[in-house]
């Protein structure tokens, strides 16, 4: 127990209660503490009964069932790992625009879920954050099933191709890969193609509660768009596999 707590607590600050929510209201739910009804994102609910907590506890709860529990898992491992590496790489000096980053994704994962009647908000976003890393590190090689090896760019559609093919789905990833590109194009990709100002700024509230921090960032991230070096990370949050860089 000294050993997983130090792990928990080794954890980044935004990764650590990203991951700790998750997995302390999906086990809630799974073991009937708290009805899973009241925790998932219901427009009727929200708008009729003002249940404004649904939009957060959607984010963080996952329905564990024997027929889930292998995606949760492996949802979660991929939470850990990608979120962790843009927190410590990307935006290790700049914790606030990491914190505009999961709140814009968050933000529009909720929109998608309330018009497209999506009642939780784990695999979309997962993957939203997937993507950024993805295209932050475009150029890494990442290997896949049997060996599989391609550049990182193309892991969130790959993920999104083996999910449609195998169970039908896929749905959930088209949301989070459109989400991830929505964030990487206003932050990265407009400036890049059209100079001009950010069309994303970091709000000050978020600066004051989430203050620059002084070091180098531990992951070496390049900028968007230049090769990167493997990074030692996974790859997807799926049941079908996961990528893994090359040198991990």
């Amino acid at each position: 127990m000294s050993e997983i707590s130090d792990w928990f607590n080794s954890l980044p600050f935004f990764t650590r209660y990203w991951f700790g929510g998750t997995l302390a209201l999906s086990l809630l739910g799974r073991f009937g503490l708290v009805p899973g009804q009241w925790l998932i994102l219901n427009y009727t609910q929200i708008f009729s009964h003002f249940e404004i907590w649904r939009p957060i506890t959607a984010l963080f709860f996952y329905p564990i069932s024997p027929q889930t529990g292998f995606h949760f898992l492996l949802n979660c491992y991929f939470l850990i790992n990608y979120s962790k590496l843009l927190e410590n790489g990307e935006y290790q000096t700049v914790p606030a625009d990491y914190a505009l980053l999961l709140l814009m994704n968050w933000i529009s994962c909720v929109v998608f879920g309330l018009f497209m009647n999506i009642m939780v908000l784990m695999d979309p976003m997962v993957l939203s954050v997937l993507y950024v890393w993805c295209n932050l590190n475009a150029d890494t090689i990442v290997s896949f099933w049997f060996g599989t090896q391609f550049r990182a760019k193309y892991l969130p559609w790959v993920l999104f191709g083996f999910n449609l093919i195998l169970s039908g789905g896929g749905v959930h990833e088209l949301i989070g890969i459109l989400v991830g590109h929505l964030y990487f194009f206003l932050k990265y990709q407009y400036i890049q193609q059209y100079g001009g100002q950010e069309l994303i700024s970091t709000p000050t509230f978020l600066q004051n509660w989430f203050p620059p921090r002084r070091g180098v960032a531990g992951f070496g991230q390049p900028p968007p768009g230049r090769p990167a070096a493997a990074a030692g990370a996974g790859g997807g949050g799926h049941g079908w596999g996961r990528g893994n860089t090359l040198g991990g």
